[in-house]
């Protein structure tokens, strides 16, 4: 197959690029700059998702088109906003797809995604959500929980605040569950999807094997550092919402009430997205000391 990948260079979009050219398939990869060495198999599409005059002549002759462009922070003063890159960009990327004559269409939304949320993540997310399921096209979503990879923001975050800190800060009791799923596992369901009609219409929800503890979790990373205990640092949540509402307009600073809302509100599944795609997801022990007991932060 051609598939055309927006949001493809990013993290989750390199797992998904080495799956699909294992698979024979070929790749239109949408990039703000054009990829000069792009890999055999990788075709670089110069533009922007939010105009669509500069990318809608390279999805003619595609047989899917894959949106994977999101983001997990807003900066407004910079033009970055949940708005554009969730709910506008989606809808761009339909009406281009649909111009084109394609049908199938895969799209990475993510775990918490609700009517009724609360945050303007996932509001927005829904929003999209909403756009796909409207626009007539074969579509399959994919709600994913935190996603853990050798790139991955979160746990290598993590990992250097267990490195350099004497106790690592943790938002309330730290009793709020996590149910992270291996960036190869999510991108296998993207690839198996392709060739699965039966996906055709449907939102799964993807998590891993184990669902954690945010404590549990914290030691897990640091038995993978060879950190025999990770002392932990706890405030109270209102506290840190309140400091994060303060300082949130300052990129320095790593948390927004959103993104605390998030965490407290959990991050799980049921797991029966493997009923479908029939394979075991990788344990979260296990694929992380795959790279941080080689590459401690």
């Amino acid at each position: 197959m051609e598939i055309f990948i927006a949001g493809g260079t990013g993290f989750v979009g390199g797992h998904l690029q080495n799956i699909l050219l294992e698979k024979g398939h070929s790749i239109r990869l949408l990039t703000h700059r054009r990829i000069p060495t792009a890999a055999s198999g990788i075709q670089s599409v110069e533009g922007d998702v939010l105009k669509p005059e500069t990318y809608a002549g390279a999805l003619k002759g595609c047989d899917a088109v894959i949106n994977l462009v999101g983001i997990i922070r807003a900066f407004p003063e910079k033009g970055v906003t949940f708005e554009k890159l969730h709910v506008q960009a989606t809808a761009m990327m339909i009406e281009a797809a649909q111009k084109a004559g394609l049908k199938r269409y895969l799209h990475m939304s993510a775990l918490g995604t609700r009517p009724d949320a609360v945050t303007r993540y996932h509001k927005t997310k829904f929003r999209a959500e909403q756009s796909v399921r409207e626009s007539g096209l074969d579509y399959t979503i994919f709600r994913p929980s935190i996603i853990f990879g050798p790139k991955d923001e979160f746990v290598n975050k993590l990992a250097a605040f267990i490195k350099n800190c004497p106790a690592v800060p943790v938002i309330g009791d730290g009793t709020y569950r996590l149910q992270p799923i291996a960036a190869d596992d999510v991108a296998r369901c993207y690839a198996m999807s392709l060739e699965m009609p039966e996906t055709i219409g449907k939102t799964y929800e993807l998590c891993g094997p184990d669902r954690l503890t945010y404590n549990e979790m914290l030691d897990a990373i640091g038995k993978a550092m060879g950190k025999a205990d990770v002392p932990k640092l706890k405030s109270p949540a209102g506290l840190a919402k309140l400091a994060a509402r303060l300082m949130e307009g300052f990129s320095f600073f790593p948390l927004t009430t959103d993104q605390i809302t998030m965490l407290l509100e959990e991050s799980i599944c049921d797991g029966k997205w493997r009923e479908t795609f029939g394979f075991e997801p990788t344990g979260f022990a296990q694929g992380i000391s795959s790279y941080l007991q080689k590459n401690p932060t």
